[in-house]
């Protein structure tokens, strides 16, 4: 069987956009993706820091266009972006919460829920309230959920997911 890895976080709008496209790809195909939660800011971190340099001196001219040809790639996507006013956002709560959904078999609903909140209806993906309803809509227990996100075998899952990236040479997500 095919196998298509997928290191994602769901605080990219480009991985939205990835996310989405793969899918029907997959399928197409008869690949299964192995969804890899991962936190692109640790990966940043220790291989891109330059991304921090960009987002903080912008060049004008080249975000314009990054914003026009998003529109344009959501729009053949057909899903809604939008510019969350906290951007970038902490994402470590809604990607250790991809790791529990993918425990239950929901990764894939949870992870198209969150993008939609975040880059759609633009919500802050990194309050508990906003994460605990996206659980509850995909079918978990919001309790257990939470009380899971800070467990400590999840944290470390999603600490070994971005060391991983990293070792093969990712630079973002």
């Amino acid at each position: 069987m095919k196998r298509i890895e997928f290191f994602y976080d769901l605080s990219s709008p480009w991985t939205y956009l990835a996310f989405v496209g793969l899918q029907p790809l997959a399928a197409r195909h008869g690949a299964t993706i192995d969804w890899k939660p991962i936190l692109v800011g640790g990966v940043f971190n220790a291989v891109n820091k330059e991304v921090y340099e960009n987002r903080a001196n912008p060049n004008p001219r080249r975000f314009a266009y990054m914003q026009k040809d998003l529109q344009d790639w959501a729009r053949a996507c057909g899903v809604r972006i939008g510019w969350p006013s906290v951007f970038p956002v902490n994402a470590v709560k809604a990607m250790r919460g991809a790791l529990v959904a993918q425990a239950e078999g929901l990764v894939v609903p949870y992870s198209a829920a969150v993008f939609d909140r975040y880059w759609g209806d633009l919500q802050d993906i990194s309050q508990e309230p906003v994460l605990a309803d996206v659980a509850r809509g995909v079918g978990m227990d919001a309790a257990h959920f939470l009380a899971r996100i800070g467990d400590a075998d999840v944290k470390e899952a999603l600490r070994a997911n971005t060391a991983e990236l990293v070792a093969r040479g990712g630079f973002g997500s």
